[in-house]
Parts: structure tokens; C-alpha cells; sequence
């Protein structure tokens, strides 16, 4: 691999901001997802990632610095090689001598190292690998190649979704658009709640193991008279004095669309009325109620109710249940 700071394009100064920023900006324009009809532009694309995963861990990038590892992330000199003449140890059943050795990139130089394949260094780069056992016998003495770990899956990428009240309480599907430009349909799961988590698989940033997730927070807004309580939504609803004491049919604001509601004769304020499965939906499936609370609205200064009202008072004292 060459060296991953040419492939990005960075200096070797670069911030971590600076190495992230031009790692974006090449992945989003060789994504192979863009390039379909192009193969080079995926192996440039890989290339890129593989760049990208090294100089991304702090510990990597200043080992590769140091000269300690190559690009691919492999001991500049795993075995300790020197020079010397002669048969050299065998390695898997093959004179390995001063006419063959490992370059500086981690590669094998030709030789008497002929039939030997390390191509499972590279394994994770496209998020699989070639598949084998571990290398031949070394020296006779049974030494088995050590396998890397999986490769790396690309970073999360955060985003925050503001829902309308309405919406949340009717699990409405909710359109976001990604970092890549793709926009999608959430659907809402049952129970949601504010600052709740939604992960989307695949859908985060590349990366030699595959791509990473979307991770969306829920926010939910508030609404200009709807609250909350629970799976229930509260309603204050204002009627006129007529309407508390003869009784009536009153329209009424749910999150679904308006409904009609009676008013008993004789009602008061703070008398609160059911409508069934008008709230969230529970984790169950099930539906919460909204809960509407009546407030009599009195008219400031109503010189007709005034005069209708002349002469008469009510004797009872509705504070007596209060000790007053």
C-alpha cells in the first residue's frame, strides 16, 4: 500500500479533523454504490479506507510514524531477518535464505520465497477476507502465522430528528435524509419517547469491516395546548357558562382529527372527560387516552350576563369540602 497520507492527501502534520474531513470527501466520491460502472474507482475506494483506518487510531499513526509498522499495519520486520549466505531456516518446507526477505511494505521480495502467498494480510479490506489456514511450518518447528482480527467497521454517524407532537402520538412516518444525501422513512416504533434512540444498520460511515450505523435521537416538540402524561394526552378545554350549565355537544382537538364530545348539563370546571385510544400507543400496541379537563370560560365584562344574573346568588358554599 502506498503511503496512506499521499492516498489521502493529507500532510503528515494533518489534524485528526483535517484526516477525517478529506476522508469523507474522497469516500463520498468513490463510493461504489456512485462508481458502479467503474472497478477502479472501488479499489481506489478501499485503498482509501484502508488509509483512513490506520491513520484514524492514534496508536497506529504514530507506530506507522515511528517506522514501526507499514501502511497495511504489519511489523516493518516481523521475523528479524538479517543477511547471510547459505540455506537459511526453512519456511514451510522451502529454503528462505539472503536471496529472498520482506520488503519495507510488508510484501515478499521474489526468490526462493516463490509459492508463498501473504495475501491474507490485507484480509478485512473489503469487509471479508480470503480464506486459509495459517502459514506453513517455520524452521520445522511448527510456527503458526498469527491471524489478524476482524476488520474495523466504519464510525457511527449521529443525527436528531425533531417529530411533531401530532406525529409521535400517531406514529406518523417521519422522512430524514442522510449524510449521503439518500433521505428514508422512519416509522416510529410503539412506546416512542423523547430522546429515544432508533439505530439504523449500515448506514454510517465506511470502513474495512463494512459500514457503521445511523444512530437517530427523537425529539419530541411540544404542542401548543397537548401535554403528555404518560401514554395519556391532556387537554385543557374551555366551554361557556351556557354550554357547563344546559349541557352540550362541543367539538373537540385530538392528534387524529377533531371529534365531537358531550357536556353534561350541570358540569364544572376541572371535570375531566375520557376519549379512549386517543393518546400514544404503549409498547403493547395499545392505545392511551386523551384526557380532556373542562375550564368554564366567563366572559371580562358582560353587561348582558350581568343583568340576566341580577337578584340572584348561589347560597351553597362549594369550598366546604375544603375546610373553608
Amino acid at each position: 500500500m502506498a503511503d496512506p497520507y499521499s492516498i489521502l492527501g493529507v500532510a503528515r502534520s494533518a489534524s485528526e479533523k483535517d484526516i477525517k474531513s478529506a476522508y469523507r470527501k474522497l469516500a463520498k466520491e468513490l463510493h461504489p454504490d456512485r462508481n458502479q460502472d467503474n472497478p477502479k474507482a472501488a479499489e481506489r475506494f478501499a485503498e482509501v479506507t484502508g488509509a483512513y483506518d490506520l491513520l484514524s487510531d492514534k496508536d497506529k499513526r504514530a507506530r506507522f510514524d515511528r517506522g514501526e509498522i507499514d501502511a497495511a499495519g504489519n511489523p516493518t520486520a516481523p521475523f528479524g531477518f538479517g543477511g547471510g549466505s547459505g540455506g537459511g531456516a526453512g519456511f514451510g518446507g522451502r529454503g528462505f535464505g539472503n536471496q529472498s526477505g520482506f520488503r519495507h511494505d510488508g510484501g515478499f521480495e521474489a526468490g526462493g520465497a516463490e509459492g508463498i502467498d501473504l495475501g491474507d494480510i490485507f484480509e478485512g479490506l473489503f469487509g471479508g477476507g480470503r480464506g486459509g489456514g495459517a502459514a506453513g511450518g517455520f524452521g520445522g518447528g511448527g510456527f503458526s502465522g498469527a491471524r489478524r482480527g476482524p476488520a474495523p467497521k466504519g464510525a457511527n454517524v449521529t443525527y436528531r430528528l425533531q417529530v411533531p407532537f401530532v406525529d409521535a402520538a400517531a406514529r406518523k412516518p417521519q422522512r430524514i435524509t442522510l449524510a449521503d444525501g439518500k433521505p428514508i422513512d422512519l416509522k416510529l416504533p410503539a412506546g416512542v419517547e423523547d430522546g429515544q434512540q432508533m439505530r439504523l444498520g449500515g448506514k454510517g460511515e465506511a470502513g474495512p469491516g463494512g459500514f457503521g450505523d445511523a444512530i437517530v435521537t427523537i425529539e419530541i416538540q411540544r404542542h401548543a395546548f397537548f401535554v403528555r402524561d404518560g401514554d395519556n394526552i391532556r387537554l385543557d378545554l374551555p366551554i361557556t357558562l351556557d354550554e357547563a350549565v344546559n349541557g352540550a355537544k362541543v367539538k373537540v382537538p385530538t392528534v387524529e382529527g377533531a371529534v365531537m364530545l358531550t357536556v353534561a348539563p350541570g358540569s364544572s370546571s376541572g371535570r375531566t372527560l375520557r376519549l379512549k385510544g386517543k393518546g400514544f400507543t404503549r409498547k403493547d400496541g395499545e392505545r392511551g387516552d386523551q384526557l380532556v379537563t373542562l375550564q368554564i370560560d366567563i366572559p371580562a365584562d358582560d353587561q348582558d350576563l350581568k343583568a340576566r344574573l341580577a337578584g340572584w346568588s348561589d347560597t351553597r358554599n362549594p369550598r366546604d369540602r375544603l375546610g373553608g
